[in-house]
């Protein structure tokens, strides 16, 4: 009888560390982003083989904490058999080499941790850039690091295999011409985005984007709304690419729904810059719809970081619709007012069983009317209706003996310059 053999690669066994100064509410933070770090190594198919919060008493240069802790740390990953250490602070490159001639084995900072995520997530063209340009730019200061590949299984797609070894093989003018030619093509991506939100805009359609935290449920959402079929899983970063679908309000009215990267605390700033252009969609938006896992216990911060972030991209003003979702894991409906009182205003949802988008759906619906304008133009004046058609959203056009009735979203520049025949404003 023939022999079968697992050739499946083990996960790597990853040692997780956290730091955190004395009192409480810096203990409180420190879980909390330890909770996340856990998360985010599940994420991407490693084996947790131990964790620790380290209660900072000193620090030294060598090793961003005291000398004596870092060895016991190196002692006790030899002793567990740890493959890399995962740090939740971002160690400055000298310290990152010191940690590995310590320990002998690799130390990966949250950085890293989340490029490689979206390394291995990564589908379309720009996104793919997008993350080879954020690799490119952390690596740059750390040629000399010991990378190691992090995953089980990885595909082939541009910048996603066996970068690793390039990077150790390659000086520092090759990698700035790398980066160079990398950013030429991303810009010429974004310009063909550009055509593609220009025109979008130029057939009047609203905007409605769904951000928030990364696993908070956006993509379950749109699929709930949409059918929309996109990949939904209970992980971090499930989602990379901004996708949208058109949806149909009750009252006839389209609008565009997009899907965003989910936000996360302390995002690596060259991500940041690198999906500029996709977190634009959230800045460009007439309403935004801010997806909150409802059930989580850092709901409270996960929210906190939301406007945070949301404030950074110049988004801070437009109208905002706050969903608590997954209400369906809320233990009891005293926790669940409990929740409402804390976010006034908000929208209980379950985009696994569909409670709660009727109530969404007319509170977009209201939002976006009142922007809407009623015309009445004389009957000859066919002109004006074309206008309206072209520059705005038409709701309902009517023709009268003695005028032309139409209802429309509008810029305000266009309702200027019909402002004597409007009728009636937000109808």
């Amino acid at each position: 009888m023939a022999k079968t053999y697992d050739t499946e690669t083990p996960p790597k066994r990853a040692f997780l560390v956290s730091m955190t100064e004395s009192g409480s509410r810096a203990a409180d933070e420190a879980e909390s982003l330890a909770r996340e770090l856990a998360g985010l190594a599940h994420s991407l198919g490693l084996e947790i083989a131990t964790q620790e919060i380290v209660t900072l008493r000193g620090k030294t240069p060598k090793f961003g904490m005291g000398t004596g802790k870092a060895q016991e740390l190196a002692d006790k990953a030899a002793e567990i058999k740890a493959d890399l250490f995962i740090f939740d602070w971002n160690p400055i490159p000298s310290q990152q080499r010191n940690w590995e001639t310590l320990s002998g084995i690799p130390a990966v900072d949250r950085q890293e941790l989340i490029i490689r995520i979206f390394a291995e997530r990564a589908v379309t063209r720009e996104a793919e850039l997008q993350v080879r340009l954020a690799e490119l730019n952390y690596s740059l200061p750390r040629l000399s690091h010991k990378y190691i590949d992090l995953s089980r299984q990885r595909g082939g797609r541009y910048g996603t295999k066996g970068s690793g070894e390039t990077r150790l093989e390659t000086d520092r003018r090759l990698v700035e011409q790398r980066i160079y030619r990398l950013e030429q093509e991303l810009e010429e991506v974004r310009r063909q985005r550009m055509v593609q939100r220009n025109r979008r805009e130029r057939q009047g359609i609203p905007l409605c984007a769904l951000v928030g935290y990364t696993n908070a449920g956006k993509s379950s959402l749109m699929n709930a709304l949409t059918n929309a079929g996109l990949l939904a899983e209970d992980k971090l970063f499930a989602t990379l690419d901004a996708a949208s679908r058109r949806y149909e309000l009750r009252k006839g009215l389209p609008v565009l729904l997009v899907d965003t990267v989910g936000f996360i605390r302390r995002l690596p700033h060259a991500l940041v810059e690198a999906f500029h252009s996709t977190l634009e969609e959230a800045s460009l938006a007439d309403i935004l719809i801010n997806v909150l896992d409802a059930s989580d216990p850092d709901a409270e911060k996960f929210y906190e970081t939301t406007l945070s972030v949301l404030g950074e991209l110049g988004a801070g003003k437009i109208p905002l619709i706050t969903v608590l979702n997954k209400i369906d894991r809320i233990p009891s409906p005293e926790a669940l007012e409990n929740l409402l009182r804390r976010y006034p205003g908000s929208i209980p949802v379950s985009a696994l069983d569909r409670r709660g988008l009727a109530e969404l759906t007319a509170r977009m619906e209201k939002l976006l009317a009142g922007s809407a304008r009623r015309f009445r133009f004389p009957p000859n004046r066919t002109d004006l209706a074309s206008m309206l058609h072209r520059s705005g959203q038409v709701l309902s056009e009517s023709y009268e003996d003695d005028s032309i009735i139409v209802e429309a979203r509008v810029d305000e520049k266009t309702a200027g310059q019909l402002r004597e025949f409007v009728v009636n404003e937000d109808f």
